[in-house]
This record gives C-alpha cells, structure tokens and sequence, in this order.
C-alpha cells in the first residue's frame, strides 16, 4: 500500500470516530477540539482569537456537542492535522503552500477532513493559488443557496450572512467537492469569522453576530452528518 493511502484511511478513521462522538451528555468533559490552521507566505493566519472559543460554546448550547472551548493551531504541513475533523482558515493577505504542505493538506481532506476558509479581506487571490495546489484538477464552485449546508439547524435563504461591508459585494459560498463530498467551504465578502468574535471587538450588532454563529453552528451540524 502507498504512504499516501494508508495515510488517507488513517484520517478516514480518526474522522469516522468523530462522527460517533461529536454529540456530548451533559456535564460530560469536552471530547472534540476546533483547529486553526497556521500557514507560511506573511498572511495573518493568528487572526480572530476569539473567534473559534465563541463558536465553540455556540454550538455546545445548541447543537449539544462536546467542543473544547480552547482551540488548536497547527500547521498545514504537521500530522496532527489529522487530530481534527474541522479546521478553520482565516486572515487578510498571502498564503502560500509548499508541495509537502499541500500534499499534507490534500491527504486530510480526501480522508474525511474539512477545511473552513474565511477571507478576513485580502486573502483571495492568494488562498485561490494555494489551494489550486492542492487540488491541481478542481476548481472553488459557488455552492447553491438550496445546499445542505445552508439548511441544517438554522436556514439561510439567500447563503452566507453578510458580515462586513469590504467592497460591498453579497456574501458568497464555494466549495471543493471530491466525489460528491464537500471538503472545503470558501466564505467569500462575508468574514463570518469576525461575527464569531467578542462583542468589543468589531461592535457587530447583536443580529449580526448571532447570523454568523449560526451559520458556523450549520458548517459543524452538516460536516459530522454528510
């Protein structure tokens, strides 16, 4: 068997085990953790540190899982990517990718992994690139507002909610599917990741923060039921 697929059946079964474990009991100490991805190129990948703790305890309120409220961050390159059935992408300028990385990358996604990118404004043209090397032969297609992930828990008509202004273009969704599975989801002029963070530090009004965990509490409903 080659390395590359004994190392996509090994993430296949961390991520089939958390499938089994995503939903916790009450009092039940914390059984899953959120990653954020740390990159090379200069982009801000550190961004929103309170982002993943807020959406964290969102959606233990109201999905009944078992995340830690403390996250990771781990490297695009390192094995313990494998360690994590959701990460998140996130910050405002390059990305770059060596061909290991982005073998490491591929590995975990085509093995059960999902990969959230939130372009916190200016990211785009370079995590396009990075990604491309990714998956050479796919392309980010724009996910219709009729997809699963728009209508888990919460529905969301019209696809993403729009968080920030940016340059004022609707907040879009696309996505990478490999055999009909999406494993990354692309949030475009939304910067929902921002709506996840503390109240004081971007003075999001209430409705807008509350759409935006909303929305990520669907991202983790849809990932461990597709």
């Amino acid at each position: 068997m080659k390395k590359t697929q004994l190392l996509v059946l090994l993430c296949s079964a961390v991520v089939l085990s958390f499938s089994f474990a995503w939903q916790g009991t009450k009092d039940a100490p914390p059984s899953l953790r959120m990653a954020l991805l740390k990159y090379n190129g200069g982009g801000d990948w550190y961004a929103n540190p309170t982002a993943l703790p807020n959406l964290a305890r969102f959606c233990n309120d109201q999905l009944n899982t078992a995340f830690d409220t403390e996250y990771e961050e781990v490297a695009v390159g390192s094995a313990e990517l494998f360690n994590y059935a959701f990460v998140h992408m996130t910050g405002h300028g390059n990305v770059v990718f060596s061909e290991a990385e982005a073998e490491n990358l591929r590995n975990y996604l085509l093995g059960g992994g999902f990969l959230h990118i939130d372009d916190n404004y200016g990211m785009d043209k370079y995590v396009r690139v990075a990604m491309k090397k990714v998956f050479p032969d796919k392309e980010f297609v724009e996910l219709p507002f009729e997809h699963e992930i728009y209508h888990q828990k919460f529905n969301f008509n019209s696809g993403p909610p729009k968080v920030h202004k940016h340059d004022d273009k609707p907040a879009q969704g696309f996505g990478i599917l490999h055999e009909g599975r999406l494993v990354c989801f692309y949030t475009y002029e939304s910067d929902i990741g921002d709506g996840w963070e503390d109240e004081d530090v971007h003075n999001d009004p209430p409705a807008v923060r509350l759409k935006a965990l909303q929305m990520g509490a669907n991202m983790i409903q849809y990932i461990f039921q597709q």
